[in-house]
């Protein structure tokens, strides 16, 4: 049977609502934040396999989940700025950080800003530090490269990667989103029909679709210019020890944008190749993935 966790809640200085989960009692703190479409709860095979010595704290971002959407937002560095103002308010500091997808972004992007507080970070399938470019679409749906949109408002009529998941979200659509997760996420295994059930659920409480995607084109930690935004260089802020782990049947995220990424961090960043995974190791290879994450937390 699924185990439920108790929601915890605070409040943000600028009028938002972060909801967490706490978890555990030992002396490895670990900081989880989810990606896009999702929320912390798509951290429950890690959450479940937690050892005796880890303490969690699972967030849901502005917008998602259990989480308050008061503001809008245009850029990752606002969801890290919330995550910056939770851990304070909680006392928080030599933490480890584990970020899946866009929530690996908001972790570079919280490491580069904040040195002192995450001792280490751990990317699943994560956003690469370019960012993710989202380019117009021809009649035919065939996407024109290099070129980009000019607003938010433009981007939100995107007929191939925006519009249709928008409406499934404004109009509670179980079906669309359970195909576009079979399609995009689960190109190997699929959660059994309970968890499957919960984690569409979760996606299906997103209000801020367009903000995200927005700053995914926008994100950029690298020396050049993306499409969208010129690059803050602030990759080479990240001095703590980052792991990084990719899944070769990824469809979402390049083997290409991961290993640069770990490639500009430098020495201090390892890649791990998960073979037969796909965007959602914590679905594919949960055991593998969560013992290697604890293993690297705890190494000195």
């Amino acid at each position: 049977m699924m185990q439920e966790y108790e929601i915890k809640y605070v409040n943000l200085s600028k009028g938002e609502r972060l909801a967490y989960r706490e978890l555990g009692k030992g002396k490895n703190i670990l900081l989880l934040i989810h990606g896009n479409m999702s929320s912390g709860l798509h951290f429950l095979p890690i959450i479940d396999r937690l050892p005796e010595d880890f303490k969690a704290y699972v967030v849901d971002l502005r917008g998602f989940g259990e989480s308050s959407y008061n503001h809008r937002f245009d850029s990752l560095k606002e969801l890290s700025e919330d995550i910056f103002e939770l851990v304070s308010i909680l006392g928080l500091k030599d933490f480890a950080m584990a970020g899946w997808s866009t929530g690996g972004g908001i972790c570079l992007q919280f490491a580069a800003d904040h040195p002192g507080f995450a001792n280490k970070i751990v990317l699943i399938e994560s956003v690469g530090y370019t960012g993710y470019p989202l380019y117009k679409k021809d009649a035919a749906g065939k996407i024109l490269v290099d070129t980009v949109y000019s607003s938010k408002n433009e981007m939100a009529l995107d007929a191939v990667q925006v519009a249709p998941a928008l409406a499934a979200m404004e109009n509670k659509d179980f079906a669309f989103m359970n195909w576009l997760w079979d399609a995009a996420i689960y190109t190997n295994k699929k959660p059994e029909p309970e968890y499957n059930n919960l984690y569409i659920n979760e996606t299906l409480k997103q209000k801020n679709l367009v903000d995200i995607d927005w700053s995914l084109a926008n994100f950029n930690m690298s020396h050049g210019h993306n499409g969208y935004a010129p690059g803050s260089g602030l990759i080479d802020k990240v001095e703590v020890p980052v792991l990084s782990f990719w899944g070769d049947r990824d469809i979402i995220v390049s083997e290409d944008a991961v290993k640069t990424t770990v490639e500009a961090i430098g020495d201090n960043a390892a890649l791990v190749i998960l073979e037969n995974s796909g965007h959602s190791p914590l679905v594919d290879c949960p055991d593998l993935l969560s013992q290697k994450i604890f293993d690297f937390v705890r190494t000195v």
